[in-house]
């Protein structure tokens, strides 16, 4: 399957969250009953205020569920405050009568539950893979649980240092796998898997395979796990891991090249008529986080703290079968959710594995589509001039 290309701090929060309650056997799994609900009643249909639980997944995990509302409707963050004060962003949440119901995309997660007559309870069924029973009650002042302090984000690589890895060992890969399988930077370690030498250069360089021309027939076919510890302290920006991918490719394969201009059919990025539909990040992460995981429709992409330049660049890397340029002119940085079925235009044809069907199960729809309806951009193909890279000498990677 299609692994995440940079994971930040949340985003390896959220895997242990996913972990913790995705491992747990559905026999024997009770929800621990929570607080006394508050002895005052409120108006009928206002779910607005901090709700808490504990899911017994294997170990107890304090549940809080912030709802508030807009003139759009429900909005809800989602804390699950033993594993990290990171709040997790909830793609959904709706009322209809007394059931209630939100989903966290991120974590593959879902609640529906009942609300209680006197609104202070919400009974209902938590589902991660397994459904798992979890009562939210309405917190009050004297009974709501602390949410933790988060840390402070961490200590950003200076903009003007030129770093590089310090040990890198690179080692065959002979899953048989056609597609790489991650690209992590987590403090000073860095670590691929499943690269081909295609992988790295179009990362490095911020291309799609189709603007990489003239190299050996062996560039996409051989495949490689690296790990490498990376010179210097602090969190590096998306072109400081682009500088030192680089790097490796000059001194481990004896990458040389020279640039062109060619026409071709590309992607162009737009804001959809509808408007964007994403939500703003201001979390301070010098990183963008892509994961893909199966959905009961399809397949999910979620999308944490990525601006479009980074978001076009995992696109064209990883998804479609052209270049994509960046017509947006939204800056910033962004959080969405991708609901889609794949077909075979898409992950160089090995797309992820989708989940059995059943003669009632929906299909989400394209990804075209599905990146129109739900975060409002568009993508369309059209002839345009872009820049290729020649290769001149490339050779496979020199031993440990």
């Amino acid at each position: 399957m299609l692994g995440r290309i940079v994971f930040t701090r949340l985003r390896l929060a959220v895997a242990l969250i996913a972990v913790a309650m995705l491992s747990v056997p559905q026999s024997g799994i009770w929800a621990q009953a929570p607080a006394a609900p508050a002895a005052e009643t409120h108006a009928k249909g206002d779910i607005a205020g901090d709700w808490q639980g504990t899911l017994e997944a294997g170990k107890s995990l304090r549940t809080i569920v912030r709802i508030a509302k807009t003139d759009k409707g429900w909005t809800a963050k989602f804390y699950s405050i033993d594993q990290t004060p990171q709040p997790i962003p909830v793609s959904s949440t709706t009322l209809d009568g007394s059931t209630v119901k939100f989903t966290v995309d991120m974590v593959g997660g879902s609640y529906e539950g009942t609300l209680s007559a006197d609104g202070n309870t919400i009974t209902g069924t938590w589902t991660q893979a397994k459904p798992l029973p979890l009562t939210l009650v309405r917190a009050t002042k004297e009974t709501a649980w602390e949410i933790p302090a988060p840390p402070p984000p961490p200590k950003r690589m200076a903009a003007d240092a030129d770093p590089a890895f310090d040990v890198a060992t690179i080692k065959p890969n002979n899953s048989g796998g056609a597609t790489m399988q991650g690209l992590t930077v987590n403090g000073r370690n860095f670590q691929t898997r499943n690269s081909s030498a295609s992988d790295l250069i179009c990362f490095a360089y911020n291309i799609q395979k189709k603007q990489l021309v003239n190299a050996p027939d062996w560039v996409d076919k051989d495949r490689y796990d690296i790990a490498a510890t990376i010179d210097t302290e602090g969190s590096p920006s998306d072109v400081q891991v682009r500088l030192m991918i680089q790097k490796l490719l000059t001194s481990r394969f004896g990458l040389t090249f020279h640039r062109e201009k060619r026409e071709m059919s590309a992607f162009v990025l737009t804001v959809a008529k509808t408007g964007q539909k994403m939500t703003k990040n201001d979390s301070g992460g010098t990183l963008p986080g892509f994961g893909m995981r199966p959905s009961p429709t399809g397949l999910m992409l979620p999308v944490f703290n990525s601006s479009m330049p980074n978001f076009v660049s995992f696109l064209q890397a990883m998804v479609v079968d052209r270049p994509v340029v960046d017509q947006t002119g939204l800056e910033g940085k962004w959080d969405f959710t991708i609901k889609f079925t794949p077909d075979d235009s898409l992950f160089n044809g090995h797309p992820p594995p989708l989940p059995a069907k059943t003669d009632t199960t929906e299909s989400s729809p394209n990804f075209f589509d599905a990146l129109q309806q739900q975060v409002g951009l568009k993508l369309e193909a059209q002839k345009t001039a872009v820049d290729v890279i020649a290769v001149d000498h490339l050779e496979k990677p020199s031993a440990n």
